[in-house]
């Protein structure tokens, strides 16, 4: 039962790899096996529903991923938060040389029509990373209208500093967007 288990998993963490670096147009079966080492069989063993549930189940292990990065942080506050996140991306881009990319957003810019059915899953993911931001900013003491606006900001400058950075082959938009983000977040905190 564990090797089963195993391939499964090999198969879904290729998919994220491979939607990390090349988007969700990268991620055909051939790819995921390919990358995973797994035998053509495992496909409809594991994923009866081809390629649909592969990327269903891959963005779903991707969400969560990142999703728990984002609730533990937040944990200790918005600015702690902030930086854990920063911390994540330079070191994930530092490791994959500046290939990989947010796997959730790869799917909600650069989803075919056949991905279309994962959109409200995406959509959903991104609302979990803004509620809890906006959570850890009202525990700070940010007015809730404050709070959601400027967890927007936070989410939507962060993606977009990862995206500079996999052009420019360096962490310089991030490491510039976060400490512009860190300043305006402190200068919201009452006190």
């Amino acid at each position: 039962m564990g090797a089963r288990t195993d391939t499964r998993q090999k198969m879904l963490y290729s998919a994220v790899e491979l939607l990390r670096e090349r988007g969700s147009a990268g991620v055909t079966v051939d790819a995921v096996l390919a990358r995973s080492g797994a035998p053509r069989g495992s496909v409809y063993h594991h994923f009866r529903g081809g390629r649909a549930e592969i990327m269903t189940a891959s963005l779903a292990l991707a969400g969560d991923a990142i999703s728990a990065i984002i609730d533990q942080a937040v944990a200790q506050g918005s600015i702690a938060a902030l930086r854990r996140f920063g911390q994540f991306w330079t070191a994930l881009l530092k490791q994959s040389d500046f290939e990989a990319g947010c796997p959730v957003v790869s799917i909600a810019v650069g989803g075919s029509s056949d991905d279309r059915h994962l959109q409200p899953a995406v959509a959903g993911i991104i609302d979990r990373w803004h509620r809890a931001l906006a959570t850890a900013l009202e525990a700070d003491g940010v007015a809730s209208e404050r709070a959601a606006r400027l967890s927007t900001m936070a989410i939507a400058a962060i993606e977009g500093a990862v995206i500079l950075c996999r052009v420019n082959r360096s962490t310089t938009a991030l490491d510039d967007v976060i400490e512009e983000l860190e300043a305006l977040l402190t200068s919201a905190l009452p006190g």
